[in-house]
């Protein structure tokens, strides 16, 4: 299938904002920028999560959201072997992507293989199956492992070595992980409990939101980062919102009736969030407007009002009222 781009372009409070739309793609679960803000990537499993079919494929697009290349990279061309790539990073020149039990790293221009990293099992768990990577300072990389509770850290100054970051069983499913621009420590979101997680370099493990039975905000969180002002953005793939927590830790919905927001990411340099919908086939790219602390809850600007609305309803249900 041919991915397709549909662009609008609406006048927002902060000027004229721009929107592109991506379909015709296969499973996407993570959507990264370089730090350029130039060129952008996709990963799109196409097939079961953690399938050997070496099918997966990388889409490259640019900041218009025109798809430069649908398969960029592709598992079984050439050399390439890609089974079910989900999260991404960028890091100079190397686009790294988690694909199951290894970590591979390709030139992101000409879309050769560098390195592979391979991660052995943990003693008495299962299979590793990795779920997001995240670039951290000093040359470091982070990687999640959603089904084992596990945080990887790797040297890559050290020929890319892995080590433990964090065991624990609380971590109850790290989906996605990015590194707090100003303290440097990472942060992880629970797939399982919808918790947010600050981890210290050292492994230290608290919780920034714990998401208690009564005031539970989140389902099953997929993807987290940062803006430019240091604002936090998650995506809750099951309840279909995306969530904003501003520096005094105060939450806001920036949108909702969306279908599968995966693995979400902020684009600093041009001031975009980038969504995948993983059931949908399709991916986002919007303008961020800068945020407000006198804007009302009920006046808030959703995603929708920048043209958002490929993977979700036209009119958005009433509060209280289930969505079709």
């Amino acid at each position: 299938m041919r991915a397709t781009l549909v662009c609008c372009a609406l006048a927002g409070s902060s000027g004229l904002v721009h929107a592109a739309q991506i379909t015709g793609l296969e499973g996407p679960n993570s959507f990264v920028g370089d730090q350029l803000g130039k060129e952008f990537f996709i990963s799109n499993v196409n097939g079961e999560p953690d399938a050997r079919d070496n099918n997966g494929f990388i889409t490259k697009v640019d900041a218009d959201g025109k798809v430069l290349n649908l398969k960029f990279i592709q598992g079984g061309i050439v050399d390439v072997m890609l089974h079910a790539p989900k999260g991404l990073a960028v890091v100079d020149q190397t686009l790294y992507v988690a694909d199951l039990d290894q970590l591979k790293g390709f030139d992101k221009s000409t879309g050769k293989s560098l390195v592979v990293i391979s991660f052995p099992p943990l003693p008495s768990k299962g299979t590793v199956s990795l779920t997001d990577v995240t670039a951290g300072p000093n040359g470091l990389l982070y990687a999640s492992d959603q089904s084992n509770n596990t945080i990887y850290r790797i040297e890559q100054a050290a020929g890319h070595r892995v080590s433990v970051l964090i065991h624990d069983d609380r971590l109850a499913g790290p989906s996605g992980i990015a590194v707090h621009p100003r303290t440097g420590h990472l942060i992880a979101v629970s797939w399982e409990k919808g918790k947010i997680f600050d981890i210290t370099p050292e492994g230290q493990l608290s919780e920034l939101e714990s998401n208690g039975f009564f005031t539970g905000r989140f389902q099953n969180l997929s993807g987290v980062d940062f803006d430019r002002w240091g604002n936090l953005y998650v995506s809750d793939f099951s309840r279909g919102k995306i969530w904003r927590m501003t520096r005094d830790q105060r939450f806001q919905v920036i949108a909702e009736y969306l279908l599968s927001p995966a693995d979400i990411s902020i684009d600093r340099t041009n001031n975009l969030i980038l969504v995948p919908y993983h059931y949908a086939h399709a991916a986002e790219i919007n303008g961020l407007e800068a945020p407000s602390d006198g804007k009302s809850r009920d006046n808030r600007r959703t995603l929708a009002d920048y043209g958002f609305g490929a993977a979700g309803p036209p009119q958005p249900a009433k509060e209280g009222t289930p969505a079709k």
